[in-house]
């Protein structure tokens, strides 16, 4: 039987703890070898609406130890509207009913058979999240208590998870554009974390005295700068244009997720996007050197040091997604969704076939 979930049964089974722990140590399969992941793909093309593009985006990854594969599959209608002063890359929930379209597919590796199919919000929020939480947990200061972060949308709920489950963290100072998004955030956030979580009027008030520093935004221009860099510093990035690059140089040491710089983009005839416009997106932080800078997996690993001393400022990128991380935590979701009982299941031979593919 194929089991089919939807975010809410997601939600109910997959705990940050659980995802930290079962993306560090697929990262360690990573980094000598014994699992796989497929760079992203983003294929665009002109839609009806004239302020927005078509994209339909895949990545996928094996790991082996785990017994399972995973293709994560976007269907999207996408704007870059301009909002608190940044461009921002904002996704339209215009399918029916006002939703978005993402799914998993979760397969075996011993006989190929899918497993599971499940939307993809829910497990992308919480691998994003792990992703910068295995950050701070290799670069923080063992003793930081305070947390900044820019940013109180989906994502933004995910690394304050996070930094709390990997540090002993105190309170949160929270700034974004819209003050009574912030808010909202603190005061979600403060009753679901036991943490104080405060709104703050700007940037520069999130981060004083702040021990980590978190960037969770959906902006393709830079929203943290060089200036406010402080020795002991840790600071995270969700995505690339986030860090001003005089700031990144600045850091004793910085680590990214892996040394693929950018997605493959495809594009119809007379189709380009904002985000790969000169000085936005993609197009940031060239310069750094993604090929040669190590990776969150050789870190972990042990092949590459972490923070040697309490006065280093150092940073993780999160630059671009691994469809590894959606096995990793599709066999989380998989193991205890059966165990519970939760989802619908269908015949199998409903997703197989009898003629040679």
């Amino acid at each position: 039987m194929t089991l089919l979930l939807n975010n809410d049964d997601v939600e109910a089974v997959l705990t940050m703890p659980d995802c930290i722990a079962v993306m560090e140590d697929t990262y360690r399969e990573l980094a000598k070898g014994a699992a796989l992941s497929r760079t992203r793909s983003d294929s665009f093309c002109r839609t009806a609406r004239s302020d927005a593009l078509y994209s339909l985006k895949s990545m996928d990854g094996v790991a082996p130890k785990l017994g399972v594969g995973a293709v994560r599959i976007n269907s999207d209608i996408i704007t870059w509207p301009v909002e608190g002063g940044t461009e921002r890359r904002v996704k339209v929930p215009a399918a029916p009913d006002a939703r978005w379209v993402g799914l998993v597919l979760l397969f075996s590796t011993q006989n190929g058979e899918p497993l599971a199919i499940f939307p993809d919000g829910v497990a992308q929020r919480m691998r994003v999240g792990a992703a910068n939480g295995l950050g701070v947990k290799y670069l923080a200061r063992k003793n930081a208590r305070v947390a900044g972060l820019l940013g109180s949308g989906w994502q933004a709920g995910a690394q304050a998870m996070a930094v709390c489950a990997a540090r002993k963290i105190d309170v949160i100072r929270c700034f974004s554009p819209n003050r009574s998004n912030r808010e909202a955030f603190a005061r979600e956030w403060s009753g679901k974390l036991d943490v104080e979580v405060i709104a703050v009027d700007s940037p520069e008030a999130a981060f004083a005295g702040a021990d980590v520093a978190m960037c969770a935004t959906n902006s393709i221009d830079n929203v943290f700068f060089r200036r406010w860099l402080k020795p002991g510093l840790h600071v995270s990035a969700v995505k690339r244009p986030e860090l001003e690059v005089a700031a990144m140089k600045a850091c004793d040491m910085l680590v990214i997720h892996n040394n693929v710089g950018s997605p493959t983009h495809l594009f119809t005839k007379g189709v380009s996007i904002p985000e790969k416009a000169e000085n936005k997106g993609w197009m940031l932080a060239e310069e750094i050197g993604f090929d040669t800078l190590p990776t969150l997996p050789q870190l972990i690993a042990g092949e590459v040091a972490g923070r040697t001393n309490d006065n280093q400022i150092t940073c993780f990128l999160n630059n671009l997604g691994l469809g590894l991380q959606f096995a990793a935590v599709g066999s989380i979701v998989y193991r205890k969704a059966k165990e519970r009982g939760l989802g619908r299941e269908f015949p199998t031979d409903w997703f197989t076939q009898s003629v040679h593919p």
